[in-house]
């Protein structure tokens, strides 16, 4: 067994953990670092996983944060291929996987979660597939030249955006969503419609309110897919995208408030003394969520507040208050939104719809609550100045004028919850 004492220990090696401490070296921080992750890889990038590097336009190792001797030179001390397993919050040490016992100041739990399962029979068979880490992706791009027929449980963006790149590689693909419409839990209509109309156009067959019952086999690998009404779709690889689980049960069980999620406050504070959250894993107060509070899965917000946490462990930080931003590529499209698609009472189209370049403007009376654009750079830049502020809708309508130009109130206004 080995022990080991750190000033800080992340656990988690993904975009907070790795922004956490980046950040502690860029402020000077002296103490001792130490960052454990499940995987075996350095830190990378993840976005590009079911884009760019399905596609064979990014490797492994153009998708490092930070390549090793970066780690080496800031003396960050990498435990990879390891995972935290218990924690003692009263005598500020974790327990892992391999038998380490290491001792803490302060612990940050960037964790993220693990690709949610189904929970259908035929699960574990061969060629049923996620896409959540680099192995996974890996597994997934050695099919791209012997799959024919692909099952996609799972309309989200990771779905859709692994269902574009398997048509450019002539894979015949078949999308199950279990709700009315694609991307509903993130979008509105408008754009929903939209992404469908594309994806059929492109030779996906899209499948609403598509339940799985069974995953179906022979000789221990897939053989298609059985849904509630009794059809069966034939598949020879399926790829389950239904969402992410928090990993966050070794910190739930030590005492730390939450469900599902890690509590924290605006400071990235858990309820344990000296524990921090940051990324998939942490739930932090946000006015404009109608609870309260939101756990949002994005990459500015895990880097976001990793920073965050860093400022709060050297006594520099000021309370989060992010102005969240996505992104998606499928096929030629450019999908981008500011803010949270939640609150809103109307909804406002710049552009045409039927095009593929338009903009969905998200209205709580007159503040901007969110917009959505599709393959239009200009109003994604717009939104980052006009999302939260007053806007003139006599004007904002008018797609020849900028976002920007139709605030009329250059302050934030604190949402209505």
């Amino acid at each position: 067994m080995t022990i080991r004492t750190f000033d800080v220990l992340v656990v988690g090696g993904g975009h907070a953990g790795a922004a956490v401490a980046h950040e502690l070296v860029s402020r000077g921080y002296e103490g001792r670092v130490g960052i454990i992750g499940a995987e075996r890889h350095l830190p990378y990038e993840r976005p590009p996983l079911s884009k760019a590097y399905l596609k064979g336009e990014a490797t492994a190792e153009s998708l490092l944060i930070r390549d090793a001797q970066f780690w080496s030179d800031s003396q960050i001390e990498l435990i990879l291929d390891d995972a935290v397993v218990s924690v003692d919050a009263g005598a500020h040490t974790v327990t892992t996987s391999s038998g380490d016992f290491l001792r803490y100041g302060s612990l940050v739990w960037a964790t993220g979660g693990s690709a949610r399962r189904l929970g259908a029979a035929g699960e574990d068979l061969s060629g049923v597939l996620t896409l959540r880490t680099l192995d996974d992706a890996a597994a997934v791009k050695e099919c791209l030249t012997s799959a024919q027929r692909f099952v996609i449980v799972g309309g989200g963006f990771v779905g859709l955006e692994a269902a574009s790149v398997l048509r450019g590689f002539g894979i015949e693909v078949t999308v199950l969503e279990a709700q009315e419409r694609l991307l509903q839990r993130v979008t509105s209509p408008v754009v929903s419609d939209y992404f469908l109309r594309r994806h059929v156009a492109e030779g996906v067959d899209v499948r609403l309110e598509a339940m799985v019952t069974e995953i179906e086999g022979r000789d221990g690998h897939v053989t298609g897919v059985r849904l509630t009404d009794g059809s069966s779709i034939p598949a020879d690889r399926v790829l389950v995208a239904v969402g992410l689980v928090p990993a966050v049960e070794p910190l739930l069980e030590a005492g730390a408030e939450g469900a599902n999620c890690i509590v924290v406050d605006e400071y990235g504070r858990a309820s344990l003394p000296d524990v921090y959250a940051a990324g998939d894993c942490a739930s932090f107060p946000h006015a404009a969520h109608p609870s309260g509070r939101a756990r949002i899965e994005s990459i500015q917000n895990a880097t976001e507040q990793g920073k965050l946490v860093a400022a709060s462990i050297m006594g520099e930080a000021s309370p989060y208050d992010p102005q969240p931003w996505f992104w998606s590529n499928q096929f030629d499209i450019k999908f981008k939104t500011v803010g949270l698609v939640i609150g809103y009472d109307a909804t406002l189209i710049r552009g045409d719809e039927d095009s593929d370049s338009f903009s969905v403007v998200y209205l709580n009376g007159d503040v901007v609550v969110a917009v959505d654009t599709v393959n239009h750079m200009r109003d994604y830049v717009g939104a980052r100045a006009a999302v939260g502020r007053r806007v003139d809708l006599s004007r904002i309508g008018n797609g020849a004028e900028p976002l920007k130009a139709v605030v009329v109130s250059g302050e934030a206004v604190p949402q209505q919850t």
